[in-house]
């Protein structure tokens, strides 16, 4: 058989996965590898909660409708499909890509892609309020299962980006840097390498 996408793993249960294909029209698609050095980094949302509700499942005997926002975004995601074709259409992304597995894991990606790297401010981060600053913060670097959007903007359109998008925060994180590698900035000033610990369904 023909083997596509990435959503493969292994179990010795039966699982059932479900895959919904699309297409865009030719030239219309946002793809990982537009970023060039100088372009604005930027996610949607917040970070880390739905990595975070995974230690509230365990103590919970119900799992149907909830007020805590960090479970309500792990059981009941919801992908940014409208901001995401929002910013293909105004041509305000130059590369694009979800948070699935992690920031530390998909950045990455992205930049492997367009062949740059990034740096990334952790004062910027858009963490949760609902945990400590020292653990949201790792949450946000390396969760997976936001669902939230990766982008990077041209430094010229980045007025052109509202602080919200339909209720959804905008915040910008770091930015594109010509060095091959991942920084994380800290709060003084210094940098250090930031390696990938996000999501990996084949790591031992």
């Amino acid at each position: 058989m023909r083997l596509a996408g990435g959503d493969t793993t292994r179990s010795e249960r039966l699982l059932i996965s479900v895959a919904v294909l699309g297409e865009v029209a030719p030239g219309e698609a946002v793809l990982r590898s537009g970023a060039r050095p100088g372009d604005l980094l930027y996610t949607s949302g917040t970070l880390g909660e739905a990595e975070l509700a995974l230690d509230q499942l365990p103590r919970r005997e119900k799992l149907g409708r909830t007020a805590n926002p960090a479970l309500r975004k792990h059981l009941y995601p919801q992908p940014r499909l409208a901001l995401g074709r929002w910013l293909a259409e105004k041509r305000l992304a130059s590369a694009m890509m979800d948070l699935s597995d992690g920031l530390s894991s998909d950045l990455p990606r992205l930049c492997a892609a367009s062949g740059v790297g990034a740096t990334i401010d952790s004062n910027s981060l858009p963490i949760s309020p609902l945990t400590g600053r020292s653990r949201a913060l790792r949450l946000a670097l390396h969760g997976g299962d936001d669902y939230e959007l990766l982008f990077t903007v041209r430094p010229g359109k980045a007025t052109l980006l509202p602080p919200r998008f339909h209720g959804v925060q905008l915040t910008r994180i770091g930015k594109i840097t010509r060095a091959r590698k991942i920084l994380l900035q800290d709060s003084y000033g210094g940098s250090t390498p930031l390696g990938p610990g996000g999501w990996d369904p084949f790591r031992t």
